[in-house]
């Protein structure tokens, strides 16, 4: 049999840590209520607040997205410029 070992790391505000863990452990008792999940743990380390916010996956997707609309604009205004000329 195959198994695939699953990372994931939050960060949370320190205040509200104690209670993302406890809510945490519920959902994985939950699951593990349907299916068989072997070891596992939660883990928590203090970290400094980071100097420049990492992007979001979310935000990149937007980004790209915004881009893309430009260059079909772009290209848009292109062929119509160009339609003008042949006219």
């Amino acid at each position: 049999m195959i198994y695939r070992k699953i990372n994931m790391e939050l960060i949370v505000i320190e205040d509200e840590a104690e209670a993302v863990v406890e809510q945490l452990n519920a959902a994985l008792d939950r699951l593990e209520e349907e299916h068989t999940i072997f070891g596992g743990d939660i883990e928590t380390s203090p970290i400094e607040e980071p100097k420049t916010p990492r992007r979001s996956a979310l935000t990149h997707t937007m980004a790209a997205g915004e881009t893309a609309a430009s260059a079909v604009k772009m290209a848009g205004e292109k062929v119509v410029n160009a339609l003008r000329k042949v006219i």
